[in-house]
């Protein structure tokens, strides 16, 4: 059991403190807010403290994500305050969390999925106009090799620029300057900030395919504090822990990061989870795309319980059907080492070493 605090209320009753880390921008705390707002409504007794911490990835703003190759850029401070006990919970998006996490560590609990699909973000004097319809040579900002990739390929006449910052940031560098005709962003982050009115286009699969977890929080707790594990699973969303356990044994597999292009597409669709996959060249001229499926209907011997110290890339979901889990995380590795069948392992490698020697 971790060393959490205990407080008193005016009837000497003792409360339990909780204490919540988060990256301390504006969107990260928006998402940490809900998630204790959620615990409070299910735990009234439990008193909630937030934590705000700087992280590496924050502080370095002046080089491209892919560039800095390191796994745990959003998350490292957090797991360290999480390892001394100073925060019992951290809430994350589930894309900045790598696929293996450190020993002592697991994702308690992954929410309901927001959309999880890029969306456009427009300069205000191209209003009204799409990816498709703006000007050639039309500069687009995306701090994203995935979506750099996907997008040069589907539109040539358009130009592709690193841009780094929050999403407050990132606005203002849109808007104030004119560098930029458009930002690509993830419309989860946009309506969590309630901004969905900046949002001109919503990117399809067949246009761009998103991130591993995009669009989904994480709880990540000490994989040994049993009863926080506990407390944090009723968090859980069936459909998106299964796409998501589906979507990171596909990259885990693929061993890929945020150094080379790897996007994802999932449904749930009567007792079906649908995988495609793809791996792509940095500027989109090579690729590989595949589709397979699998049953997530438990049978009566899936029902028997699941071992509850079982994580499933990283992931621990004792509420939720082991076998459906063995499923997805065997679709996401099936579907990885069909594309690696393929050449995908090559396509990746390249993509790595020119990324390198940017």
């Amino acid at each position: 059991m971790s060393e959490e605090e205990s407080s008193q209320d005016g009837n000497g009753k003792v409360n339990r403190v909780i204490r919540i880390g988060t990256r301390q921008s504006q969107l990260a705390r928006i998402q940490t807010d809900s998630v204790a707002a959620t615990l409070k409504e299910l735990y009234s007794d439990v008193h909630l403290e937030i934590v705000g911490m700087t992280t590496t990835g924050d502080k370095i703003l002046d080089t491209a994500l892919s560039k800095i190759g390191e796994k745990s850029l959003f998350t490292k401070e957090l797991e360290n305050a999480l390892e001394k006990n100073e925060v019992d919970l951290v809430v994350h998006s589930l894309k900045d969390l790598p696929t293996t996490l450190p020993p002592g560590f697991t994702i308690g609990a992954v929410l309901k999925r927001e959309n999880p699909h890029d969306a456009v973000v427009l300069h205000p004097k191209h209003k009204g106009k799409t990816l498709e319809t703006l000007p050639e040579k039309s500069v687009i900002g995306t701090s994203s090799l995935r979506r750099a990739a996907q997008l040069k390929k589907r539109f040539p006449h358009l130009d592709f620029k690193d841009i780094r910052g929050n999403l407050n940031t990132r606005l203002k560098k849109l808007d104030e300057k004119d560098d930029f005709a458009a930002i690509i962003l993830a419309a989860a982050g946009l309506r969590r900030m309630g901004w969905e009115n900046r949002i001109s286009q919503i990117l399809m699969p067949e246009d761009c395919m998103y991130a591993v977890g995009q669009g989904a929080l994480a709880v990540e707790v000490r994989a040994r504090d049993d009863d926080l594990l506990e407390m944090v699973s009723v968090l859980h969303d069936t459909d998106t822990v299964l796409r998501c356990i589906a979507e990171r044994a596909f990259l885990r597999r693929l061993e890929g990061g945020c150094s080379v292009p790897v996007a994802v597409h999932t449904e749930v669709k009567d007792s079906q989870l649908y995988l495609t996959g793809a791996v792509y060249s940095l500027d989109g001229s090579d690729s590989l795309k595949e589709t397979m499926q699998t049953s997530i209907t438990a049978t009566e011997k899936g029902l028997d319980g699941v071992d509850e110290r079982l994580q499933r890339v990283g992931v621990t979901a004792s509420k939720i059907s082991g076998e459906a889990q063995d499923r997805a995380e065997r679709l996401g590795t099936d579907l990885a080492n069909l594309l690696l069948s393929k050449g995908a392992k090559e396509i990746l490698t390249v993509a790595r070493q020119l990324n390198d020697a940017r």
